[in-house]
């Protein structure tokens, strides 16, 4: 009887098993098909106690995206901007991901306006999360001391719905924001005296450390009132070359330069002054970084492979000026389509041809009396003949302090 029954229950699995199958294959494909990605939560992204839940967050903010289906992400949007998947740390429940850094807020339709967006091979999930458009920041400035009719551009991060703009403490009425909020351009109009630039946005304000339209904070050689010039290159005032200019400006000129020619000595080469005094004594204790040499130049023709340099005496610490060599180290011709502000910090002064380790303290670059000459001087560092040769004018020579 066992035996029977055994036997019958055997053929009856048999005959059943292939439904079984079939009805639990279908069953899985249906829960693969229908179990699309879901965020339920957004962490910071740090060690515990820090990893708290979040909000909201910033642009360029590396945030844990809490859920299920991730694993499998073909894209993830902020704000309707794709966010970088390479490397991201992705697992089935969670993904490790970074906010844009730039997102266009004015830009954002209505649909992407604060939602987190992840596409998967199994669906779309959408989760509503506040990104914040960050206070703006002023990183530079095309032109400081630019003249009334001129085009002058701030540069920085999160310029977005800008409501106000001052220059040197003039409202300025007329002004067009680039739509990833990197630049503020206007035409400067007739200003009264120095004084700061800012920026107010919907999100906060900011504005220059320094005073913009100041000719006198700082200068070390204007080649007119302030002219401590020994010896060097050529002066002018009224070339045709360099219009918009405030009197008298240095002009550098050489042509292709064979590879390694530093022959900074030679006609045009080089702007060399007398000793002044590059930093008070009293402030030789700040950081390095607080302060910057500045000045304004101009160069109306291609520009490949020579270097501007500036040292203060000596070449024990160096800081070079490349603007054609490009962030991937590669070069090309650079213009400046009238005058421009160069900004080089004090920490950019390096060791080794300007190649080594900044200066640890303003004593060691300045020595216990924070003075000493100026020499910006020109040289062909490569192996191989510079792709064009340098006609540039240089005035206003200044050191300011940034922070």
């Amino acid at each position: 009887m066992n035996k029977f029954i055994s036997h019958t229950c055997s053929r009856l699995l048999l005959w059943l098993l292939p439904g079984i199958t079939a009805m639990v294959q279908t069953g899985c494909k249906k829960d693969r098909d229908g179990s699309g990605p879901v965020i339920t939560h957004v962490r910071n992204y740090a060690a515990s106690p820090d990893d708290t839940l979040l909000t909201a967050a910033l642009p360029g903010q590396w945030v844990v995206l809490s859920g299920r289906g991730l694993q499998d992400a073909l894209q993830v949007t902020f704000n309707g901007v794709p966010a970088s998947i390479k490397s991201v740390m992705f697992s089935d429940t969670s993904a490790v991901m970074q906010i844009p850094a730039v997102i266009p807020f004015p830009d954002v339709t209505a649909d992407n306006l604060n939602v987190i967006r992840c596409i998967t091979p199994h669906g779309t999930a959408t989760f509503s999360f506040n990104i914040v458009a960050p206070p703006p920041a002023i990183t530079s400035i095309s032109n400081e001391n630019a003249l009334a009719g001129d085009s002058v551009y701030l540069y920085g991060t999160n310029f977005f719905f800008t409501q106000h703009v001052t220059f040197a403490g003039t409202e300025i009425k007329d002004f067009t924001a680039a739509s990833d909020g990197t630049s503020i351009g206007f035409v400067l109009p007739q200003l009264a005296h120095s004084g700061k630039a800012a920026v107010v946005t919907k999100s906060g304000a900011d504005s220059t450390k320094y005073n913009v339209n100041d000719l006198t904070t700082g200068m070390l050689c204007n080649f007119d009132d302030i002219n401590p010039f020994s010896w060097g290159t050529n002066l002018e005032s009224t070339g045709t070359d360099f219009p918009g200019n405030r009197g008298t400006y240095a002009v550098l000129k050489n042509g292709v330069l064979t590879g390694g020619d530093g022959v900074w000595w030679g006609n045009q080469r080089s702007i060399n002054t007398n000793e002044v005094q590059w930093v008070p004594k009293d402030s030789l204790q700040a950081s390095p970084d607080t302060y910057a040499f500045k000045f304004e130049i101009n160069v109306p023709t291609a520009w490949n492979g020579t270097t501007i340099y500036v040292i203060r005496d000596s070449r024990d610490f160096m800081a070079r000026y490349e603007p054609w060599l490009t962030a991937t180290g590669t070069t090309a011709s650079y213009v400046t389509k009238g005058w421009r502000t160069v900004t080089i910090p004090f920490s950019s002064f390096r060791s080794n041809d300007g190649k080594g380790t900044s200066a640890t303290d303003l004593t060691a670059l300045l020595t216990n009396t924070g003075a000493g000459p100026v020499n910006i001087q020109t040289a062909n560092f490569s192996a191989g003949p510079t792709a064009t040769g340098l006609y540039a004018a240089i005035d206003n020579i200044r050191v300011v302090k940034i922070k």
